[in-house]
């Protein structure tokens, strides 16, 4: 496998990443990270938050990121893997990152130590094979499980096999590995996690396609327990009801309705809770969410990274926008498409971007 430095001053030394169009609230900046990332994807990081790995879609690598000179700028770059199928998802546990391709859930054991000549080991390769929405965000969660989503094979479509539309879990550790459903009705999530103190899954869910530009919203959603059904294919955020199987299915009220409406074709995509000190305190337990934006819309939305503020029940209240800039309302061009966030152990906010091909840091420097 191949590594490579390169230059990541935090200043605009790219024509292309537009810093200086992005917004942020007073007392908040944005660096680049780093740069030439192609297609950076899903992030994950190692324990001591020194090496950050990155999944990809289109450019079937996988990447680890490092500070090698401790300034707290990515200045190495190693490929891990290549020509693999759709390999969004990473996760690191004990030691070890696991990738998910469309199909399979790779191990790359003991890698920090193993940069410079990693390989890899099959864990699973008995996923849906579909390439549509087949690409994963995997994370483990505080079971120790491993949670693969199979997305819903098709825009909008009834599948034979349960397996689809769906949030599994895995144990990785296990001699014959069977998929359990967590849950059901799930169209396409590429980003969860669980609530710092709950312990709860959240996810987003991006809505179908062809209903028009205004319906129906993507959805932040909430899985306290094991076999919820969130309403894919009959019902849509809740209260739009589908117009082929919508009749096939249950009233409404059988299913979970979304925590939180977050918009239409906004594609929301990765998302974290902020728990550190680093931020002012009102954005503590906030979920941060990356929102890729509109392919399908006549008038783009989303592009930005916002926060939802939760109160003491766990009920989402507004949603506010944290950073955006990378759509211009006005001309409509786009230079930018977040995918996920994560925090580093400083407190500070990466966010990955596959348009620009770039992963930014986000800090507060005080008001």
């Amino acid at each position: 496998m191949t590594f490579a430095y390169f230059s990541c001053s935090g200043q605009n030394n790219s024509s292309y990443i537009q810093l200086e169009t992005i917004k942020l609230p007073p007392g908040f900046q944005i660096e680049v990270w780093a740069e030439d990332v192609p297609d950076a994807r899903s992030l994950a990081m190692s324990d001591d938050g020194k090496v950050i790995f990155v999944g990809n879609r289109q450019g079937k690598n996988v990447y680890a990121l490092v500070d090698s000179n401790g300034d707290g700028k990515a200045d190495k770059k190693h490929t891990l893997a290549s020509g693999l199928r759709m390999p969004n998802g990473v996760a690191y546990k004990n030691g070890d990152l696991y990738v998910a391709e469309v199909s399979r859930i790779l191990r790359f054991k003991d890698i920090v130590n193993n940069l410079e000549n990693p390989s890899y080991e099959v864990v699973y390769d008995k996923y849906p094979d579909k390439a549509h929405h087949g690409w994963k965000f995997i994370a483990f969660g505080p079971d120790g499980m491993l949670y693969v989503p199979v997305g819903a094979p098709c825009n909008i479509c009834k599948s034979d096999e349960e397996i689809f539309a769906s949030i599994t879990r895995i144990d990785v550790n296990a001699t014959n590995i069977q998929p359990e459903i967590f849950a059901h009705g799930v169209r396409n999530t590429v980003g969860f996690s669980w609530h710092p103190q709950t312990k709860e899954l959240w996810f987003t869910d991006n809505g179908r396609d062809m209903m028009g530009d205004d319906i129906p919203d993507c959805e932040l959603n909430h899985a306290p327990q094991k076999g919820l059904h969130f309403g894919y294919p009959f019902w849509h955020a809740g209260d739009v009801k589908d117009p082929e199987f919508g009749d096939k299915g249950k009233d409404k009220s059988a299913y979970v309705a979304p925590a939180k409406k977050l918009g239409p074709h906004v594609a929301p995509l990765g998302m974290r809770f902020y728990t550190a000190d680093q931020f002012p305190n009102e954005y503590r337990n906030n979920i941060f969410i990356a929102k890729h934006g509109s392919w399908n819309r006549s008038k783009k939305i989303g592009y930005q990274v916002t926060r939802v503020i939760l109160d003491d029940n766990q009920t989402p209240g507004k949603e506010e926008v944290f950073a955006e800039g990378w759509l211009n309302h006005d001309s409509q061009e786009v230079w930018g498409r977040p995918v996920d966030v994560m925090q580093l152990p400083d407190g500070n906010l990466l966010v990955s971007d596959d348009m620009a091909n770039c992963i930014y840091r986000i800090s507060y420097k005080g008001a």
